[in-house]
């Protein structure tokens, strides 16, 4: 039974959860950056050539297929821009702002709509997010908020890095779903 737990975890995690650092230097952020701002290419060299059969596939049992994944990739990286807009603009933003995941990726649009339109939403934020991430300041990394679910405090350095792993932990998803 244990060993079937470790898979599973494996497979919900397959590149590990995600490990907050309490600092990250100016090196760091600018490669996290950068692999962000490579991601959506990624996601699309994968997705472009993917049938709507291999688009229900999933990468373990009662888990989002392939179209959810997508459809909810393209939608945190919508959240985490608004929330470093957010904390950039309003000083009392503090506590984050939270969404129904599994409800966001059983609408319509997630469970039916191609998902070329989140790659290009995906594409197009992913631009401006960068643009904005590089423009921090050391003082604007700085500024947090809190996570009631993960009960902790993010600053945007942090914020960064959480983006990054995001990103790369459902592109892993994917080709696992793919068995690749």
């Amino acid at each position: 039974m244990m060993e079937n737990l470790a898979g599973i975890d494996s497979l919900k995690f397959p590149i590990g959860p995600f490990i907050k650092k309490e600092s990250y230097s100016l090196e760091e952020i600018t490669f996290l950056i950068s692999e962000i701002e490579k991601l959506p290419a990624q996601y699309r060299g994968i997705l472009e050539v993917l049938t709507e059969d291999d688009l229900s596939k999933t990468y373990r049992p009662d888990a989002w297929n392939i179209r959810q994944l997508v459809h909810h990739v393209a939608d945190i990286q919508l959240l985490h821009f608004f929330r470093m807009k957010k904390v950039l603009t309003e000083k009392d933003y503090s506590d984050v702002t939270l969404i129904n995941m599994d409800g966001w990726a059983n609408t319509p649009d997630s469970l039916t709509e191609p998902v070329e339109d989140s790659i290009l939403a995906l594409e197009g934020l992913t631009k401006r997010y960068v643009f904005l991430m590089r423009s921090l300041t050391e003082k604007d990394l700085e500024l947090e908020y809190f996570h009631p679910v993960r009960k902790v405090k993010f600053n945007q350095a942090q914020a960064i890095a959480i983006s990054n792993w995001h990103l790369k932990h459902h592109l892993e998803h994917i080709k696992i779903a793919l068995g690749s």
